[in-house]
């Protein structure tokens, strides 16, 4: 086994990172732009071939979701076009590809949490060219698994945790979205996950959803940041979308259903405050 993760240097390769250097040194290669550059199909096909790569991870993807909606081309070439480099350079020598795709591929307007099967309707450009992104991989690499993820967070990179602790800290009052309603993400806990399915005797292609366990708005979540972290002069209060404007619309519900990786990998789905207060206890001890 030769394993490629992309993205590496993100929260979730990060993630990837830690557990695969723990549980099988030696097997497992790290980029990021730097390393190689997905959006070239050349570069992307020698270096799979060159270095005898079995199982593609790719964490890299283009996440700036309100800039997309003005940086669409950039959008699309990480989002799109590059993954269409990685399922023909993995067609090509026979490897396995892990792609992590998104909740925004749906248009928030369902009641229950969203299945696999479900129909798709993105209304952002990031959600429209994560999209595109999942169809090219199926079409030009069919045994391909699909990881759709929602609300990511870990105590590495820019994400909402980390802002929410920084503002909490800085200001006296924060207003906050409490009509957007999904669940929140340990990348730590999607790595394991993915681990799993690596390291698993069968391999299922398709696509599955993960996130943690629950549901909360983006209002509730800062609460439970700030409670944990100890934050008590910031006064969090709950307003509509319509009162916080931003370039790219969001789906108002997002959550999904993860019974079928349950299922087929026996993946655990903790719950979300659970896996949050992990990754503050990090936060703080980094700190420290």
């Amino acid at each position: 086994m030769k394993i490629l993760v992309t993205g590496a240097n993100g929260q979730l390769g990060t993630e990837m990172r830690n557990i695969l250097e723990k549980e099988c040194p030696g097997v497992t290669l790290y980029t990021d732009i730097a390393e190689l550059d997905l959006t070239d199909a050349k570069a992307v096909g020698l270096y799979v071939v060159k270095n005898e790569i079995t199982h593609i991870v790719n964490c890299a993807a283009y996440t700036a979701v309100d800039k997309a909606e003005e940086d669409k081309a950039l959008c699309a070439a990480v989002n799109v076009d590059a993954v269409k480099n990685i399922a023909n350079a993995a067609d090509s020598v026979g490897a396995k590809v892990i792609h992590i795709s998104t909740d925004y591929v749906f248009d928030g307007t369902a009641h229950r949490p969203y299945r696999e099967s479900d129909k798709v309707n993105p209304v952002s450009q990031y959600g429209t060219t994560k999209r595109a992104g999942e169809t090219a991989l199926i079409a030009l690499a069919p045994d391909s698994i699909i990881i759709r993820t929602s609300w990511l967070y870990s105590p590495y990179g820019k994400n909402f945790v980390k802002t929410m602790i920084a503002l909490g800290k800085e200001r006296s009052e924060l207003k906050v979205v409490s009509d957007q309603i999904g669940t929140p993400t340990y990348a730590a806990d999607l790595a394991l996950a993915i681990y799993k399915i690596l390291m698993s005797h069968q391999w299922v292609e398709g696509i599955y959803h993960y996130s943690n366990e629950g549901a909360c708005s983006w209002y509730d979540f800062t609460k439970a940041i700030h409670r944990i972290v100890g934050i008590v002069d910031c006064d969090v209060k709950p307003i509509p979308t319509e009162d916080y404007p931003t370039a790219a619309t969001r789906p108002y519900y997002s959550i999904l259903d993860k019974s079928l990786i349950r299922a087929t990998y026996g993946v655990e789905t903790p719950h979300w405050e659970e896996s949050l207060q992990k990754c503050i206890e990090i936060l703080t001890t980094n700190k420290e």
